[in-house]
Formats: C-alpha cells, sequence, structure tokens
C-alpha cells in the first residue's frame, strides 16, 4: 500500500515537531518511517496506529533522541577529523624544522626531512584545512574565500621557492618574487580590508 502525500506530509511534520530539525535526517527518517507503516498497514492496521507504531519501536526514547545521537556522532567524526588533519601540519612543520637545522649543521638527512615534510604540508595539511574551512564557513563572503586561497597560494610558492633554493634548484628566485607578491598585494589587502570592515560594522 501507498502513503498518499497528505499522509507523507503528516509524517513529515511529527517528525518535525518531535524534535529532528536536521532536514537531512528528517528525510532520511521519513522514508525509514514510509516504508515501516505501509506494511503495517497492509497487515490492516490503521494509519495513525501505524505511525505511532513505527515510531515507537523505531526511536523508544523520543525522536529528539535521534538528532541528539546524530549529533554525538557528527561531532566525534569532526573532531577526529581535525585530530589527523593537526597531527599531519604538526609532523609536517616538525619535519621542515628539522630539516633545516640538519641542512644549517650539514647533517645528512637535511634535504629528505625538508623535502618530505613540505610536500606532506603542501599537499595534504593545507588541502585539509581549505577543506574544513569551506565546510563549516559555507556562507563566507567572497572577499573571505579570496584571502583564504590567495594566503595559501602564497605559502604554497615561497614554501616552495625555500626549498628549491636549498638544492639550488632554478626559477628558485622567480618564485619567491611570486610568493611575496601573491602575499603584498593579494592576501594582505584582502586582511585589512576584512579587518577595517569589522571594526566599523
Amino acid at each position: 500500500m501507498t502513503l498518499s502525500e497528505e499522509q507523507v506530509e503528516y509524517i513529515r511534520s511529527r517528525l518535525k515537531y518531535g524534535g529532528i530539525g536536521i532536514a537531512a535526517l528528517q528525510d532520511d527518517v521519513l522514508d525509514h518511517l514510509c516504508c515501516v507503516v505501509e506494511l503495517k498497514m497492509e497487515e490492516n492496521i490503521p494509519f495513525d496506529i501505524a505511525l505511532t507504531t513505527a515510531i515507537q519501536e523505531f526511536a523508544p526514547e523520543g525522536l529528539a533522541e535521534i538528532e541528539q545521537e546524530t549529533l554525538l556522532l557528527l561531532n566525534a567524526k569532526l573532531m577526529n577529523m581535525k585530530k589527523i588533519m593537526y597531527g599531519i601540519g604538526f609532523a609536517s612543520t616538525s619535519s621542515m624544522s628539522m630539516g633545516v637545522t640538519f641542512k644549517l649543521l650539514h647533517m645528512r638527512g637535511g634535504e629528505q626531512l625538508i623535502t618530505y615534510g613540505f610536500l606532506t604540508f603542501a599537499l595534504i595539511f593545507l588541502p585539509l584545512v581549505v577543506i574544513n574551512y569551506f565546510k563549516v564557513n559555507l556562507n563566507a563572503p567572497w572577499t573571505d574565500r579570496a584571502r583564504i586561497v590567495l594566503g595559501i597560494l602564497s605559502a604554497l610558492a615561497t614554501g616552495m621557492a625555500i626549498v628549491m633554493k636549498f638544492f639550488s634548484l632554478q626559477w628558485a628566485e622567480v618564485l619567491l618574487l611570486t610568493g611575496a607578491a601573491l602575499f603584498s598585494f593579494g592576501f594582505l589587502p584582502f586582511l585589512f580590508f576584512t579587518m577595517y570592515k569589522r571594526s566599523v560594522s
């Protein structure tokens, strides 16, 4: 038996007023309850009784408990992702720091530490930072987005130039100038513009 649109909307309203406010969670629970209610109605159980029974079986402690458990799981996943992200950031910057120290002291392994540290920082840590920022700040103004992108590009260019300089590679000076230009004429104007807007608002 297929539920009518009015019955589906009634179930949705029960979910909303029952304490489920997350739209995506509402849709998932709605699909599940509609299937269960349809099965019960095929056994000649009235709609109201079928719905009440389905809700009690699905959420004995109340619908609000489902949302709270979902939020706890999402927060736990977010915290684990942040731990991994900052752990990678710490490991990569430590590797670069030790690499520079080894290089200055003419010890073996300095070049490898700098290279692997920078590549990990540039190719893993920075993309994770950007993804995390845009996930949290979905409605951020374009000036903030531009500032973040230009800041990361300038950091990448400057870091790559430093690594190339250590290995006496060509184009290191050009890359260093590019990084400095992006920082001075891209990142900083957006940064101070944002600070000015916040100070006058």
